[in-house]
């Protein structure tokens, strides 16, 4: 069992730290009221950085994670959170939703433009809330001769202000259907950008489908459902277990600079043992959530049966390890934590969206005990 990474595997980590800038967040922040064309133009530039070092291919065609698409991930959500959640987005759950369930047409479409960095993709998929576990569908799909008529709300939805095509999962009967739509289709609307807490260089809002017709060529399924969203839903959770890990690092990284640099009684503040006590136990949780999101991403490329529960183990301990080593850095920070605008104020409130995205800290909770229950 090896979770590390070799070194060609290496290299490409290297050189997606080199693709994207230190300053890509606040870039991409300042652009949330400058409209989508400005946001657009510099997201497919990171885009086509990305696609030279081979990042955006990484697991799409697989649809499995590994420990080096993982070291990838916690290096891009490091330099940039909230450029990593709008790419994952478009790679890691539209891309390889269009793998695993598209035809062969539709993947000549899209699949290439998807991995060089020239398609920006989105999966609309939450209304309301954000947990479709218990919360039905009512965007929904009917028939007109050949092609499907959507109506409905998507909400939250990353990268709608940006996207090419979306990818709308939409109830069908007792199934479920993809709609691959236009964002520029007739009947499709865009809310405003919403201001969120963490992650505000990301571009989320929601999207409104009044009768938009789709012809039969951009229709996905019908499927069962439970396969698509529990898909879906295992994609997503490992996104956001790797921007868990750019965030540890973050906020580790910000505290010990500071703790270095920052003197009191003529001594820098690393010298004070309740300084490096804590510094001490970020590492040691920075470092178990490591292994355990590398040990999740080696069971999920291995197939290994148990690496459902084991994703779920790696979300919750991950984003909720992520908040904790946020809160400590800004007790390290003191005062300066206090400004907005620092990596750890930034993460603490980033860590929080990871624990209600995607799987919630609680549902998964509640499938992990399922699991033991199973086993007993």
């Amino acid at each position: 069992m090896n979770f590390d990474v070799d070194e060609k595997e290496s290299s490409l980590v290297k050189s997606v730290e080199k693709a994207v800038d230190q300053d890509a967040d606040k870039k991409l922040k300042a652009l949330q009221t400058k409209g989508p064309l400005k946001c657009r133009k510099l997201f497919r530039d990171y885009l086509g950085r990305l696609a030279k070092t081979g990042y955006l291919a990484l697991g799409v065609e697989s649809g499995k994670n590994s420990t080096a698409l993982v070291a990838a991930q916690e290096t891009l959500a490091a330099v940039s959170p909230s450029l990593f959640l709008a790419v994952e987005s478009s790679t890691r759950l539209f891309g390889r939703l269009v793998v695993a369930y598209a035809t062969a047409e539709q993947k000549k479409e899209i699949v290439s433009l998807v991995r060089q960095g020239g398609y920006v993709g989105c999966v609309a998929l939450t209304e309301g809330g954000m947990s479709v576990e218990n919360e039905p569908f009512n965007t929904t799909a009917s028939p007109s001769g050949n092609d499907a008529i959507i109506t409905g709300t998507k909400d939250h939805v990353i990268n709608a202000p940006l996207a090419d095509r979306v990818a709308v999962i939409v109830r069908f009967h007792e199934n479920i259907l993809v709609a691959l739509i236009h964002s520029d289709s007739p009947g499709v609307a865009m809310g405003d950008r919403l201001r969120t807490v963490g992650y505000e260089g990301t571009p989320v809002a929601s999207i409104h489908f009044d009768h938009v017709r789709v012809p039969e060529s951009d229709v996905m399924g019908s499927f069962d459902g439970t396969s698509v969203l529990k898909d879906l839903r295992r994609w997503e959770d490992q996104v956001l277990t790797g921007a868990s890990l750019g965030l540890l690092k973050r906020s580790y990284q910000a505290a010990l600079d500071h703790a270095k640099k920052h003197a009191r009684g003529g001594k820098p503040i690393l010298a004070r043992q309740e300084v490096g006590f804590k510094l001490a136990e970020m590492l040691t949780i920075r470092q178990t959530a490591q292994l355990l999101a590398y040990r999740a991403a080696w069971m999920d490329d291995s197939g290994n049966r148990e690496r459902d529960t084991l994703i779920h183990c790696a979300k919750v301990f991950c984003a909720e390890s992520a908040e904790l080593v946020a809160s400590q850095a800004l007790q390290i920070l003191g005062a300066k934590g206090l400004i907005k605008g620092n990596p750890a104020e930034e993460s603490y409130g980033s860590a929080k969206y990871l624990q209600i995205a995607g799987t919630s800290s609680e549902i998964s909770r509640i499938k992990i005990g399922d699991h033991i229950l199973e086993r007993a």
